[in-house]
C-alpha cells in the first residue's frame, strides 16, 4: 500500500516537473519575464529555489505592478527585514491587485516602518527565556531550538524579525546547537523539542540530519517538532531523501504555516502527501491577519482544504505585537467570531485552538467564545453553537 502511494506521489510530481499546474488558479512560471527561460527540471529543484529568490526591486516589478507604498517599503527593508520571495511564491501573486493576500504576505509596504508605543521587538519574550544560545525554555517539559536564522520566504508579519532576514550568510555549522544540545541534555524534564528558527528545512539534508542524530541520542525526549513554512513557501525542497531521513527519526511530528487557502496548491498537496505518506503527522499554524484571512469564510476554507490534504488545523495565532505590523493585527473579537463560526459549523477536526501568546513571555493563552451562560453549585447553565440553552447538572 505505501509503495503505491509513493508510486503514485511520483507520478505526480513528474507531472508536475513537466507543467507545474497548481490547483489554484496561478500562472505558469514561463509567463514571468524573470522565468521564462528557466528549465524545468531547474524549476522543480530547491536550491536553484533559494538560490534565485527575489530580494530586489527591479526584481520584483517583473512579477507585480509595484505600488509607490510598495517601491517604498522594498526601499525601507534595508537593513531591517530583507525581502526574500521565492520564485514558486511569485507565481502566485496577483500582478494588478496590491490587496492580493499572497502579495501581502511578502512584499514590503510603508506601513512597516509605522511603529506602536505597544509594539515589540521580541514581543514573546524568548529572549528572557533563552538559558543557552538558540535555545527558549519557557515550559516546564519542552524547548524551541532555534536551528537557523534563515527561510525560504520572509514574511512580513514575521514575530522573529529580530532575527531572521538581516546576515548576507547565516551560520548553518554542525555545532551552532551544541551549547542547547547540552543544556537539554542535562535537564531531564525536557520530553520534547520544537525545532524551528528561521526554517529548519532551509538546512542541507545532512545538516538537519546531524541535529536530529544528536537529539535522539538524549534519552529523555519522547519526540521531535519541526516548525516550518517551507511545505507552502518551497515545496520543492521535500524531496524523497528528505522524507527518508526524516522517518529515521520518528516521532517526529511537524507544525506547517499556513495562512490563506490560496498557499494549498497542487505542489503544496504534493510535499504534504509525501510528508504524511511517511508516517509524519502534520499540523497547521495560522496567523489571523487582517484583509487576508479575518472573515469565517476564508478561514474555513481555509481549514477544510488543510483537512483534504491531511493537515490537522492546530492552532489560529493573534498576530503578535511585533513592530512594524500593527497593519496586519486584527481585533481578538475577530478571532473568537472566526471560532464562533466553526465551533460546531464544521467537524471538530477543522477547529483550531485560538491563542494570544501573552506579550512578555507569558506563553500561550486560548481565547474562545463564552458558552457558560451562567454556574452554581452543582449546576452549569451552556449555550450551544446555535445560541439554544442547556443546564448540565454535576
Amino acid at each position: 500500500m505505501a509503495n503505491t502511494a509513493v508510486t503514485e506521489n511520483q507520478k505526480l510530481l513528474s507531472e508536475a516537473v513537466i507543467a507545474p499546474r497548481p490547483a489554484r488558479k496561478s500562472r505558469d512560471y514561463q509567463q514571468i519575464s524573470l522565468y521564462k527561460e528557466v528549465n524545468p527540471l531547474d524549476w522543480e529543484d530547491w536550491r536553484w529555489q533559494m538560490r534565485n529568490r527575489i530580494t530586489k526591486l527591479d526584481q520584483i516589478s517583473q512579477v507585480v505592478n509595484l505600488t509607490k507604498e510598495e517601491e517604498e517599503g522594498i526601499k525601507n527593508a534595508k537593513g531591517h527585514m530583507a525581502m526574500a520571495v521565492t520564485p514558486y511564491w511569485a507565481t502566485l501573486l496577483d500582478p494588478e491587485d496590491p490587496a492580493c493576500p499572497i502579495r501581502r504576505q511578502c512584499i514590503p509596504t510603508q506601513n512597516e516602518s509605522n511603529i506602536s508605543p505597544y509594539e515589540m521587538a521580541d514581543p514573546c519574550g524568548e529572549d528572557s527565556d533563552s538559558p543557552a544560545p538558540h535555545l527558549v525554555h519557557r515550559y516546564p517539559d519542552r524547548v524551541l531550538l532555534l536551528a537557523t536564522e534563515s527561510c525560504a520566504m520572509y514574511c512580513r508579519h514575521c514575530t522573529r524579525r529580530r532575527l531572521v532576514g538581516h546576515a548576507e550568510k547565516v551560520d548553518n555549522s554542525p555545532d551552532r546547537c551544541d551549547a542547547a544540545i547540552d543544556y537539554i541534555r542535562s535537564n531531564k524534564k525536557i520530553r520534547d523539542v520544537l525545532i524551528s528558527g528561521g526554517d529548519p528545512l532551509t538546512l542541507e539534508d545532512e545538516v538537519l540530519e546531524d541535529l536530529l542524530k544528536k537529539l535522539r541520542t538524549i534519552p529523555h525526549l519522547e519526540f521531535l517538532r519541526l516548525g516550518t513554512r517551507v511545505p507552502v513557501t518551497l515545496p520543492q525542497r521535500i524531496t524523497e531523501s528528505l522524507v527518508s531521513m526524516l522517518k529515521k527519526y520518528s516521532p517526529l511530528w511537524m507544525s506547517i504555516h499556513f495562512n490563506h487557502p490560496k498557499e494549498i496548491t497542487r505542489r503544496t498537496k504534493i510535499a504534504c502527501e509525501m510528508l504524511a505518506d511517511s508516517g509524519i503527522p502534520l499540523g497547521s499554524q495560522t496567523v489571523l491577519l487582517k484583509g487576508i484571512n479575518d472573515r469565517p469564510s476564508t478561514m474555513r476554507r481555509l481549514m477544510h482544504d488543510l483537512l483534504k490534504i491531511r493537515v490537522r488545523p492546530y492552532y489560529i495565532y493573534q498576530c503578535d505585537l511585533v513592530r512594524g505590523t500593527q497593519h496586519f493585527r486584527t481585533p481578538v473579537e475577530a478571532g473568537i467570531n472566526i471560532i464562533e463560526k466553526l465551533r460546531g459549523h464544521t467537524t471538530g477536526y477543522g477547529v483550531p485552538t485560538y491563542v494570544i501568546d501573552a506579550p512578555g513571555g507569558g506563553g500561550k493563552i486560548p481565547i474562545n467564545p463564552n458558552y457558560v451562560v451562567s454556574q452554581g453549585k452543582g449546576k452549569y447553565v451552556l449555550r450551544n453553537y446555535e445560541g439554544k440553552v442547556y443546564t448540565y447538572l454535576e
